[in-house]
């Protein structure tokens, strides 16, 4: 198993041929995550480790399933077999630590939204909520709540968020109660992470603010992608004017790691 830097992209760039998953073009782009690989010649396996997001592509190869590396600290991440076998793969190693769903994949389509639509949803939003791009102060606050964290999780600072990322929150009374912004980018777009405070769901604040998340990215000619945990998320999205476009099988596997140090402190 061989780490594959980022000057040697292209040479498992072939082995995702077919993958319409963003977070995979931002690794093989040199923008975010990490990437393993078999051989580094000539690779027929590979591993891209991204955020929360765990990519197998190629040969089945068991070494690469193992592969949690040291600095990945969560609980959990998650598995996307790249066929059947490396699926087996996955739920032979971790047996009762891995559990299977479904996530749900939107087309990208960048003449399909209506932007008057958009736009309603926006001004639809009470009064007393209150849209504002995220600047320093928000992009901090941000990360300092484990409910929103994720909406700038993937950037080191605020000056690179700044240089390559895009997002708004929703403020009432001061509090960030919701956010949509970029979890990773790419060439020319950015795969959409939303969260809404618990207690302020269904007030359509999600959908007002991935509005205007969307618009912001299609004045500047950068496409908003949208994938899907659930169904709520999925519904969402159409909604928005998203299409839907399959659904693919994925592992929430926990950290053994991290239980295994857990462990041996108590």
């Amino acid at each position: 198993m061989y780490y594959v830097s980022k000057e040697d992209m292209y040479k498992i760039a072939p082995i995702f041929n077919g993958w319409s998953k963003t977070m995979i073009w931002s690794c093989l782009q040199g923008y975010m995550g990490n990437a393993w690989a078999d051989d580094i010649q000539k690779p027929k396996s590979a591993q891209i480790i991204i955020g929360d997001f765990c990519f197998f592509a190629g040969v089945p190869n068991l070494d690469l399933v193992k592969n949690i590396p040291d600095y990945y600290t969560t609980p959990s991440i998650l598995m996307v077999p790249g066929s059947n076998e490396w699926g087996i793969l996955i739920e032979g190693e971790y047996k009762n630590k891995c559990h299977k769903f479904m996530r749900y994949s939107f087309k990208k389509e960048p003449d399909v939204f209506d932007i008057d639509k958009l736009k309603a949803y926006i001004n639809s939003l009470s009064k007393e909520f209150i849209i504002q791009k995220i600047d320093e102060e928000q992009f901090y606050n941000v990360k300092r709540e484990e409910w929103s964290k994720d909406l700038c999780s993937q950037f080191s600072s605020y000056e690179h968020y700044d240089k390559l990322g895009h997002g708004f929150v929703v403020t009432h009374n001061s509090i960030i109660v919701c956010g949509a912004s970029s979890y990773t980018v790419y060439d020319k777009g950015i795969e959409i992470e939303i969260d809404t405070k618990k207690e302020y769901r269904r007030k359509g604040l999600a959908i007002a603010c991935a509005s205007k998340l969307i618009l912001e990215c299609l004045n500047n000619g950068i496409y908003p992608s949208w994938d899907s945990a659930n169904r709520e998320s999925a519904a969402l999205a159409l909604k928005l004017g998203y299409h839907f476009e399959s659904e693919y099988v994925t592992y929430s596997v926990k950290n053994v790691k991290i239980d295994k140090s857990l462990y041996e402190i108590t």
